[in-house]
């Protein structure tokens, strides 16, 4: 996402798929295993509305749509929204996950009316924002959240060596610049989001899946490939 986000990402959405599972070949894992993880992640989080209403989630920035498959199958009632500035992946998107709503974003704001979410999520996005636009759209972010709703930033994480090359290598990263723990946790709170906090993910290669049950006891660890940091409308 950049000053002309569309024109930037859409060469790349045919390719997208192959591109990232050449990424991230080391861990021994296909790039699905990653978009599951992450949504498996948001779900064990969350807590269900006392209402049991059928819950509306944002995927913002969702790409080529690699989430939109976990979040049918984890929320099967919930109404996905996928909204991402590059109109080739949309396009995609939309072919492959028609259930879903899809829409492609503008350049100031997100095409939601206020309080109408209630789980929005970033899945490795804000690293693609340029650092002076990150707070206007995390304020879009809480704006389109019903009080009370939920937000999940996923993050590459800088102090680890692994993920630093993966970026460096994918070709789609060119214009990457990675996010603290801390610069993560200050813009929610900049943004108007309580209960803020950060767990850190994805410590085990698939060498080495046999210890991933321990990952839950990790979260407090800087060492994981990525985070996620959320907070409370």
């Amino acid at each position: 996402m950049a000053e002309t986000p569309g024109p930037q990402f859409d060469p790349y959405a045919h390719s997208y798929r192959d591109l990232h599972r050449n990424s991230v070949r080391a861990s021994g894992e296909e790039p699905d295993y990653f978009a599951a993880y992450k949504v498996e992640c948001m779900a064990r989080m969350l807590d269900e509305p006392a209402s049991g209403a059928p819950l509306r989630i944002l995927d913002f920035g969702c790409g080529v749509g690699n989430s939109i498959p976990h979040l049918v199958r984890l929320f099967p009632n919930a109404q996905i929204h996928g909204l991402d500035v590059s109109g080739e992946s949309v396009g995609l998107a939309k072919a492959s996950y028609p259930t879903a709503l899809f829409g492609v974003l503008g350049e100031e704001s997100l095409p939601l009316p206020d309080a109408s979410i209630d789980v929005a999520m970033a899945a490795c996005v804000y690293h693609h924002i340029p650092p002076e636009q990150r707070l206007r759209w995390t304020r879009e972010l809480k704006r389109v959240l019903k009080p009370g709703g939920h937000v999940f930033i996923f993050e590459h994480n800088p102090l680890n060596p692994l993920t630093q090359k993966v970026v460096r290598d994918c070709p789609f990263d060119d214009d990457a610049i990675l996010l603290s723990r801390a610069e993560s946790l200050s813009l929610l709170k900049a943004g108007g989001f309580t209960s803020t906090d950060v767990r850190y993910i994805v410590f085990f290669p698939k060498l080495l899946a046999f210890m991933r049950p321990l990952e839950k006891l990790l979260v407090k660890v800087p060492l994981g490939a990525q985070y996620v940091a959320y907070g409370i409308a």
